[in-house]
């Protein structure tokens, strides 16, 4: 029996033709179009920078920054509020006791008049002849 030519032809090693490399890609394989350029990862540049950066430490230290300086902000107004609430009772306090005093002499010249007034009764003189 012969044996067919394309069986003869695979027998047939090519000790001339260089062996070809793979280049790297993801998975072995080259498209082998040279137009098509090769796929990397997105550049995102309208990232914040805290996010931008790759490490996950440089983030928390960061972020650990921030939460630091609200902390601080914070007990800051805290501080100004308490002062503001402080300064605020005292007014108050001192109108208070301007009030209180006021109506005291008030009261102080009501009785002073009402006892006038009833002396005057008790001399014979009434409010009608008085006046």
């Amino acid at each position: 029996m012969l044996a067919s030519p394309l069986i003869m032809q695979a027998d047939i090693i090519h000790e001339d033709v260089p062996v070809v490399a793979l280049a790297s890609s993801s998975n072995g394989r080259v498209s082998g179009k040279a137009w098509k350029l090769e796929k990397s990862a997105t550049v995102r540049s309208q990232l914040p920078k805290g996010v931008k950066t790759k490490r996950w430490e440089d983030r928390m230290d960061k972020t650990k920054k921030e939460q630091a300086i609200k902390k601080l902000q914070a007990e800051l107004r805290d501080e100004k509020q308490a002062e503001y609430e402080r300064r605020k009772e005292v007014t108050l306090e001192r109108k208070r006791i301007a009030e209180e005093k006021r109506r005291i002499e008030e009261a102080k010249l009501m009785m002073g008049a009402r006892k006038a007034a009833r002396l005057r009764k008790r001399a014979g003189r009434s409010k009608t002849v008085n006046h």
